[in-house]
């Protein structure tokens, strides 16, 4: 097995440039006054497609481009980010494609995906998607562009860390939400590189905690069924060889519950004017308990990975408001 390097992330970065936003970082002086730290937001929800996965997808037909060798179809699986992002890549190389996913994907992702001109079957559960498109790839001339688990894809997603740190310079920490880790092996690669002091800290759902699972076991676990979490960017059964290889590697792991990711959603949201998934405010639960683990003044650099909610999504997340408590200070009851 061969893990991406630093040199694929820089080699991503040159292919992409033009066809995806360079995203702003930004803060709030209300969260850095109250956290005791400075907390830097890359946007990703600002992403063409709403989300960072449209790096690793470019990146992945970008380079067959360069190497003469573009399909002439593409398959994929995905709960939805990855999804769009396939479908408006292969749209900027004309070529047909078909996305697997599983009923529950987010209607607004599911809209966002056939608008991109992607043929979408559905499936009763990810596990029947993720056989399908197994079966698809085999065709002939057909590429399958996983939504994590491959070492371009995990290159391309590498770039938000790259052009964050290019533009905050040093931080202490950086934090990125954990689905299949595909972000998270990415930020993580790149800051190793760049930042070689920093810590990198991942979190994900407690209600689709395989990832934890396998931290804990040492091997890959995956979910018994399909998770219950508003974090739905964050729902993927298990992680993958590739990306569980840099995930052991991290400097620290948090499981996040479901209050925790309806109230920094509600708080991310206001306080920064950004529409951001669940996904990436799931991350702040980790930046509070790090921030409170931290007495003297530090930088955190936060992963804000998308920004696709769903109106029923949006309804779970505001069925209490969370604004009229100041942010949670590390670990809740």
């Amino acid at each position: 097995m061969n893990l991406p390097t630093f040199d694929d992330v820089l080699d991503a970065a040159k292919r992409i440039e033009g066809k995806v936003q360079k995203t702003p970082v930004v803060e709030s002086s209300l969260l850095n006054k109250w956290l005791g730290h400075r907390i830097l937001f890359k946007a990703e929800c600002l992403q063409t497609v709403g989300a960072f996965k449209l790096r690793g997808a470019v990146n992945v037909l970008a380079k067959h481009a360069q190497e003469g060798t573009l399909p002439k179809r593409v398959v994929a699986n995905s709960s939805g980010n990855h999804a769009q992002a396939v479908a408006c890549a292969a749209a900027l190389y004309n070529i047909p494609v078909t996305i697997f996913a599983a009923d529950s994907i987010s209607a607004i992702k599911a809209a966002a995906t056939q608008s991109y001109g992607a043929e979408l079957r559905r499936f009763d559960t990810r596990t029947e998607a993720d056989k399908a498109v197994k079966a698809a790839a085999q065709e002939t001339d057909t590429l399958w562009i996983p939504p994590f688990n491959d070492p371009d894809v995990i290159a391309g997603q590498g770039t938000v860390a790259l052009e964050a740190i290019e533009e905050t310079g040093p931080v202490d920490a950086v934090f990125a939400p954990c689905g299949g880790g595909g972000l998270l092996s990415g930020t993580f690669l790149t800051t190793r590189a760049m930042l070689p002091d920093a810590q990198v800290i991942g979190a994900e759902p407690a209600n689709a905690n395989d990832a934890a699972m396998s931290l804990q076991s040492g091997v890959i676990e995956s979910l018994p069924g399909p998770a219950q979490t508003l974090a739905d960017g964050a729902a993927t059964p298990s992680v993958g060889e590739y990306t569980f290889a840099f995930l052991q590697q991290l400097d620290d792991f948090y499981e996040v519950d479901e209050i925790q990711i309806a109230y920094w959603t509600q708080w991310l949201q206001h306080l920064l004017k950004l529409h951001v998934e669940p996904t990436c405010a799931m991350s702040m639960a980790a930046v509070a308990a790090w921030a409170v683990e931290n007495e003297t003044p530090k930088t955190a650099l936060v992963m804000l990975s998308g920004g696709n909610i769903s109106a029923s999504s949006m309804q779970k997340i505001w069925q209490q408001d969370y604004l009229l408590q100041p942010p949670m200070i590390g670990p809740q009851e």
